[in-house]
């Protein structure tokens, strides 16, 4: 009886071992989950069970992320039939489908009715690491479900919106109904397969946000940074599936949501602050609205709201309303004009999202000459466009009929070719007038005339004034730049002289806010209210002409929340004037160097300002059209608006590049001491490295309250950042942070902040992080490497350079001990 007894004992432990000791991320057939029960994937990043959204008692079975405070809910199976009470249970039946019931009833609540041969242990449920929970077949390893294919409202990195051409399976995003009730809402985000593939946000199924078609390099009109080191959006077209999808570092925690209020926002966790962090939307203006303008049309979110809506060439207004505001009718073919074989061509129209590819016919073996003359030989062809624009260009889209949703767009821009006629082709206007008898008319006429030539005599001087300040800008002083720009004209506003002095009240000193470099600097008024800043090129400033030109030439291509807005320009004989938004907090230096005004910059605030630095900065990088390097990069050049919000400033010094272009050179050092890399203070090369650097900089100066060049009483240290490298290797480095803050900050972030801060200030421009790395690190808890000896470490101090200096060949400045620059 002993051993009876002993024997069912062990038989009883075994089975609870086995109940309760089971692989984490899988159950198998007969196998079920109950209501407090989770199932989590491998290395334990997901977890699946039953949750409550919100402030709804409701029971759902749902995915989130496991390692998340903050739960985060990526798919819901029952989001249309939930649970009112606990009684829930998800088990993997003998015919190997999921299913889900309560105790009410013996038909399931939500089942994932596939159809397979099971036989036991043949199929198994398993949550796996990017969030997919799949059922498989075990010997075979074929999946045969996977809640991939269901629609959710979150985008995972590897999750793929878009077609599985062999199981004919549609991909897509679906927005919750509340933020209490996962069940379908009225927004989704698919991909449209007909024509030339394109995706869509939809409200209620009528088109709400639509991005252009992938183009060989990227997707047209896509929001963000499109391939990078951490981040990359890949689009596959083959014969198993068309989709598009992104991937990160797998350090990185991200999450894309499709927002019930109909936005498409993109979250990066921050675990040190416990909160997702928003680092891109869409749509992101009034031009993103589908079909805004009409058909026809073009969109321009850069300009004044009124003015944003144009017809494209060829196209006049179809109704007298488009100017009042009323553009739903859009823009139709000028009257009396033939396109079809009396001498009509194609007017180009850059840098645009390309009109909606629904209804459009794709040729991708025919070459740019061979797209044009075929257009042209069909009178019915209205517009094409490159298919794939790498080397040069190949492939056709080919418009027929009306030109719906054409976007003007900042960087990653389409060339659009529009058939127009002869006489729009060379930009040629006739007009006719015809005269009228009677005495009356003649007085009407006489008295018009006169209006007439008085205003054209006003608008001929105007434009004189005008075009005499463009020819200035691209004279060939400004050549280097040209190279870039093809030589184009500046897209800002043009201010008369007159306007600028009754702005400013005759630049009163009253309206001074300041001088800098470039010389004083005037608040001032529009005769509209808009409070403006106009920067007065001082006859003895340092930067002259050659830097006048390049910020007008350079911010006015510029379009990004953390860099100032240029308005507008002003050239009368020896004046030259630059007028940009009026922001009321001035620069960053007034604040971080002020032992008063610092104080009300606490720890949040002061982060806030790093990371909209960083992401200005990566903007001039990465994101516009072509790569900006600033080149003066310093707190004094970061102004802030009414909220704090930083905005890069003065483009004088900053220079363009082409996208594969590492670096450049110069013999004409400028700069600002204290700011500038060695590489560039003493071989006069300057890269995206320089700018990281200069960040670098703003960042330790920030976190201290201290200047990089003071010679502070405190420290013994020649400048800031031998200053923060002494006590960071000795252990000391929250001895360094700013005083003001009184220990209300968070002591993790912080000392992440200052490795961060050294990593950019590192000597060797090679093991600087790019800042697309930096704006990473700043947004999640990627490990950070150790820092190498910084710049400007004097001799006496270099106790560990073997170690920490890091090695280079040639013209290196690596391994060189650096003496005082001399800049401005």
């Amino acid at each position: 009886m002993y051993y009876i007894k002993k024997t069912l004992l062990y038989v009883l432990i075994q089975l609870l071992f086995v109940r309760f000791c089971l692989p984490l991320d899988t159950i198998t057939v007969g196998q079920s989950i109950k209501n407090g029960e989770i199932l989590v994937s491998s290395e334990e990043k997901f977890a699946l069970g039953f949750f409550s959204p919100g402030k709804s008692r409701n029971r759902y079975v749902g995915i989130w992320f496991n390692k998340v405070s903050v739960q985060t809910v990526v798919w819901v199976a029952n989001r249309d039939h939930p649970i009112n009470d606990t009684s829930g249970v998800l088990s993997l039946n003998n015919n190997g489908n999921l299913e889900l019931h309560h105790k009410y009833s013996n038909l399931p609540i939500w089942f994932t009715n596939v159809s397979a041969t099971v036989t036991n242990g043949t199929v198994s449920a398993k949550l796996l690491d990017i969030g997919n929970l799949v059922l498989s077949q075990t010997d075979s390893k074929r999946i045969i479900w996977q809640s991939f294919d269901c629609p959710t409202n979150i985008m995972l990195p590897n999750y793929k919106v878009g077609l599985n051409r062999r199981t004919n399976v549609s991909r897509f995003l679906q927005s919750w109904k509340t933020s209490d009730d996962p069940s379908a809402g009225s927004i989704t985000y698919k991909m449209d397969t007909s024509g030339q593939y394109q995706l869509f946000m939809y409200k209620n199924g009528i088109p709400k946000w639509r991005i252009g078609p992938w183009n060989g390099e990227e997707l047209n009109g896509y929001p963000q940074p499109q391939k990078t080191n951490t981040f990359r959006v890949m689009f596959v077209n083959n014969d198993d599936e068309v989709s598009n999808f992104y991937q990160v570092d797998k350090s990185v925690i991200v999450q894309s949501t499709l927002e019930e209020s109909g936005i498409l926002r993109t979250y990066i966790w921050n675990d040190r602050e416990q909160r997702w962090i928003g680092v891109w939307s869409a749509p992101q203006n009034d031009c993103d609205n589908y079909g805004l303008c009409g058909p026809n049309s073009n969109c321009n979110p850069f300009t004044d709201e009124q003015f944003r809506c144009t017809c494209l060439p060829g196209y006049e207004p179809k109704s007298y309303q488009y100017v009042n505001g009323n553009r739903s009718g859009g823009c139709q073919r000028k009257q009396h004009v033939s396109v079809c074989g009396n001498g009509e061509g194609f007017a180009q129209v850059k840098d645009v999202k390309v009109p909606d590819t629904s209804m459009v016919l794709v040729e991708t073996n025919l070459s740019q000459k061979e797209c044009n003359l075929g257009c042209l030989r069909d009178c019915s062809c209205t517009a094409y466009a490159s298919a794939d624009v790498r080397g040069g260009g190949s492939g056709c889209i080919i418009w027929y009929g009306s030109l719906t949703d054409t976007e003007m767009l900042a960087d990653g821009g389409h060339e659009l070719y529009i058939r127009v006629d002869a006489s729009e082709l060379v930009k040629h206007k006739s007009k006719r007038f015809s005269a009228k008898k009677g005495m009356l008319l003649a007085i009407l006429v006489s008295s018009v005339a006169v209006i007439f030539l008085l205003t054209a005599f006003s608008v001929y001087w105007f434009r004189k004034r005008k075009r005499k300040a463009i020819r200035y800008l691209n004279n060939d002083s400004t050549r280097e730049e040209e190279n870039h720009e093809g030589g184009e004209h500046p897209s800002v506003p043009f201010f008369s002289l007159g306007k600028v002095i009754a702005a400013t009240d005759n630049f009163s000193s009253g309206n001074k806010l300041g001088e800098g470099g470039f010389g004083p600097v005037y608040k001032g008024r529009l005769v509209n209210g808009l409070e403006i800043a106009v920067k007065r090129l001082s006859k003895s400033s340092g930067q002259g002409a050659t830097e006048f030109k390049n910020e007008v030439k350079l911010i006015a291509k510029l379009q990004h929340r953390n860099l100032v807005r240029l308005l507008g320009f002003c050239i009368h004989k020896d004046e030259r004037m630059l007028i940009y938004e009026y922001l009321p907090n001035k620069g960053l230096d007034i604040f971080i160097f002020d032992e008063t005004r610092r104080s009300v910059l606490n720890w949040t605030k002061r982060f806030d300002i790093v990371f909209g630095i960083a992401r200005g900065v990566l903007y001039l990088h990465q994101d516009s059209r072509l790569k900006i390097i600033h080149r003066d990069l310093k707190a004094s050049n970061v102004l802030l608006d009414a909220t704090m919000n930083p905005k890069i400033s003065d483009f004088g010094m900053a220079r363009m590049v082409g996208e594969d272009q590492i670096q450049g050179s110069t013999n004409r050092i400028v700069g600002t001491y204290g700011y500038m890399s060695p590489e560039y203070a003493m071989e006069g090369r300057y890269s995206t490295q320089s700018d990281v650097f200069s960040f670098g900089v703003i960042l330790l100066e920030i976190i201290t309250g201290k200047r990089n060049t003071n010679q502070e009483n405190e420290r013994s240290s020649r400048n800031l950042i031998e200053y923060v490298w002494d006590l960071w290797r000795e252990g000391k480095a929250l001895e360094l942070v700013d005083s003001t803050l009184e220990q209300s900050y968070p002591i993790p972030q912080v000392m992440r902040c200052i490795q961060l801060g050294l990593l950019c200030v590192q000597e060797c421009a090679n093991d600087r992080p790019t800042m697309f790395t930096v704006v990473f690190m700043l947004g999640s808890e990627t490990t950070l490497p150790s820092p190498k000896k910084p710049a400007y470490i004097y001799k006496g101090k270099q106790n560990q350079s073997d170690s920490s200096a890091s090695g280079g060949g040639g013209s290196s400045v690596c391994d060189m001990t650096m003496s005082l620059v001399n800049g401005r």
